[in-house]
């Protein structure tokens, strides 16, 4: 089986990263190929330019704008099941999250009334948010739940079956004292991040690998 693993923060050894990468391995554990990418590594890349030529034959269904998003869209495309990591800036994904979704998303819808979208798979897919809220604002009838609600759809038309992990209280810097932060508890912040946060990794870890086991059972 093949997988798909996006990290999608500018940031390639932080929090969102470590998770996608712990996801990934606990796929591979379970023999699966792994195709990782850390998103702002790749070549320069845009959100969807509204061409419309996965609305034309031959592409229907493929986006063909050849930039670094290129070869993640069609990893993405040909894999079994996708991990897909971001933060939560200013209460959304990432911006390179949102080009990837514009572009993943719009390639399959067809703008037909008998056939909605291409849908061209049932991969499931882990999405995976890191957040300095805590978790119980990512909980039914709070904030954020309403804020993920349309990514988690958009993923379950087009990818496949999504399950969640939501970081929260997240660890932002190493060093607190190089900031002029004074709503953060630094100590507090460090005591989540070395007690809870493995546990977190661990749970990636174990969700990655369910990603390739279920997909095998079904």
């Amino acid at each position: 089986m093949k997988v798909a693993a996006i990290n999608t923060s500018p940031r390639s050894s932080w929090n969102t990263a470590k998770l996608v990468k712990e996801a990934a391995r606990g796929a591979e554990s379970t023999g699966a190929e792994i195709g990782y990418f850390d998103l702002y590594k790749q070549e320069k890349f845009t959100g969807c330019i509204s061409c419309f030529a996965c609305k034309r034959f031959p592409n229907e269904g493929r986006c063909v704008c050849k930039d670094g998003l290129y070869p993640i869209l069609q990893t993405i495309k040909e894999a079994d099941a996708v991990i897909i990591g971001t933060p939560n800036y200013l209460g959304q994904p990432s911006a390179g999250f949102h080009a990837l979704y514009e572009r993943l998303i719009f390639q399959n819808i067809t703008y037909q009334t008998e056939r909605p979208t291409w849908y061209y798979g049932t991969a499931p897919t882990l999405f995976i948010m890191t957040s300095n809220a805590p978790e119980e604002a990512y909980q039914a009838g709070n904030f954020y739940e309403n804020v993920l609600t349309p990514y988690i759809q958009g993923l379950e038309r087009t990818v496949g079956p999504t399950s969640v992990l939501i970081s929260g209280n997240t660890l932002q810097v190493s060093d607190y004292s190089r900031y002029i932060w004074t709503m953060f508890d630094p100590q507090a912040k460090i005591e989540r991040h070395e007690t809870i946060f493995p546990k977190e990794l661990e749970k990636a870890f174990r969700m990655g690998a369910d990603l390739v086991s279920d997909n095998k059972q079904a």
